[in-house]
């Protein structure tokens, strides 16, 4: 399932809704990740109804605990398109038997993908169909081609943050949070893509000055990001040799090692009140 426009191209599967390719009509050029299972066999995964790793894969709620994978389920579900046009498809998926058994509350989730010029815009759209408050996180996973160009390497790469930043990271030991915070070099507002950048896993900031930020090459400026109103970014590649880089806009968190468990208290958890909806978006600008 595809939708284009005059400058560029997406294709999509209904399995968690995942984009599988952007594409620029004249160059050709392909900038999302295509997913080669030797580095990571995914493309751009949406992470619901957690973000991240809950410790000892459960959380507790209202005195019942359930268990729960990494990034929550939706990623693994197919959704169903309720509306496809040449530049816009929704896909939808919405709570039921199997989903209420690991996460007790009525939802929809839709996501739209639409195209605007050289700007593809994902929309995260969560309703609660429930009778009580609903908890949930969500987030995107992107993964772009890193480097774009066969002549260069991943090193030759960095990130431009639109604003001054002082950067510091969360770490994780074993997909939580270890309570370390490490600060990361910039250069002027770049974040060079380094060999090493990842051996402690993912670089994870929290609120930002910044609202985008250009993946760029000496060869020229790649793409810019666009995750105004989004409170964690996660920065990720799996190894020195993956030949990809994820920029990863969250509303939400792996849990924190001392974390009861419980829900409610989860850091970075949105609250939803019955009835009520929350919408979120990202843009990805190709240059």
């Amino acid at each position: 399932m595809k939708i284009s426009n005059n400058h560029l191209k997406a294709t999509f599967n209904a399995r968690g809704a995942e984009i599988t390719s952007l594409t620029h009509n004249t160059t050709g050029r392909e900038y999302i990740w295509q997913a080669q299972t030797k580095y990571w066999g995914r493309h751009a995964p949406v992470l619901f109804p957690f973000v991240g790793k809950l410790k000892k894969d459960q959380y507790k709620h209202e005195g019942k605990t359930y268990e729960m994978g990494q990034h929550g389920f939706a990623r693994d579900l197919d959704f169903e398109i309720i509306e496809h046009t040449s530049d816009q498809i929704i896909f939808q998926l919405e709570a039921d038997s199997n989903t209420l058994r690991k996460y007790p509350f009525k939802f929809e989730l839709r996501i739209i993908y639409q195209l605007d010029g050289h700007s593809l815009r994902t929309s995260y759209e969560v309703r609660n169909k429930g009778k009580q408050v609903m908890y949930f996180s969500i987030g995107g996973h992107p993964a772009f081609d890193c480097p774009f160009n066969p002549e260069e390497f991943r090193s030759d790469y960095w990130l431009e943050f639109d604003q001054q930043e002082t950067l510091y990271t969360q770490r994780l030991d074993g997909g939580l949070f270890s309570g370390v915070e490490e600060a990361i070099e910039l250069d002027g507002q770049r974040l060079h893509i380094t060999d090493h950048l990842f051996d402690k896993d993912a670089l994870v900031f929290k609120q930002l000055n910044s609202t985008q930020v250009s993946l760029s090459s000496l060869s020229q400026k790649w793409l810019t990001f666009h995750f105004e109103g989004f409170p964690y970014l996660g920065i990720w590649s799996k190894s020195q040799e993956s030949p990809f880089i994820c920029i990863e806009p969250w509303y939400g968190l792996a849990d924190h090692i001392t974390h009861s468990g419980e829900l409610s208290t989860k850091e970075g958890i949105r609250k939803l009140e019955a009835s009520s909806s929350f919408n979120c978006h990202y843009t990805v600008e190709i240059h």
